[in-house]
């Protein structure tokens, strides 16, 4: 997506988290160029990651690494294929009119890369994703369940509103 299209990662960043904070300074990337994703992939293969900020989608899966997830790539940033369920997500969320609007392939930090951050911060809200949330937390880690690669790494936090940590041990009550 272009930088100012409302779904777009740079434009959610650029609002939610660089005008509310008030950093002066970024490197906000351009996903439609592949010439920019690809040298920023060259950038990360070769500086350490302080910290990663992703998500859990309703399928599972870990910043668009869709199940089955490639665990074993070493490429940093990787295209994938959008599971229509994961498109059907971006329209119930509003971030399209349309499932005609939404792309069929995203730009993605592959999983390998994921875990060599030092921290990964992780959100996953709203009972659509109770399912997923149980599957990759409480099953086998296993590509099925991308975002079940977090049990993997010694300093990931996940952090989950009452509805979507519904099916787990130990959830609070939401009625009560």
């Amino acid at each position: 997506l272009p930088p100012d299209h409302p779904a777009s990662m740079h434009r959610y960043i650029q609002a939610h988290i660089v005008q509310r904070a008030g950093i002066v300074r970024t490197f906000l990337l351009d996903g439609t160029r592949e010439e920019t994703w690809k040298q920023a992939g060259t950038a990360l293969s070769s500086a350490p990651i302080d910290v990663t900020f992703t998500g859990i989608g309703e399928n599972g899966h870990l910043a668009f690494n869709e199940p089955p997830a490639d665990f074993t790539t070493e490429d940093p940033l990787i295209v994938v294929d959008l599971a229509e369920q994961t498109r059907r997500q971006q329209v119930r969320e509003r971030w399209f009119g349309s499932l005609d609007q939404v792309p069929r392939q995203a730009v993605t930090m592959s999983i390998r890369q994921i875990l060599k951050a030092r921290v990964i911060l992780c959100i996953a809200t709203g009972f659509h994703k109770a399912q997923a949330v149980q599957q990759c937390f409480l099953s086998e880690i296993r590509p099925l369940a991308p975002a079940s690669a977090l049990r993997l790494h010694p300093a990931a936090t996940v952090y989950l509103d009452s509805s979507a940590s519904k099916n787990l041990v130990g959830s609070p009550d939401p009625n009560g």
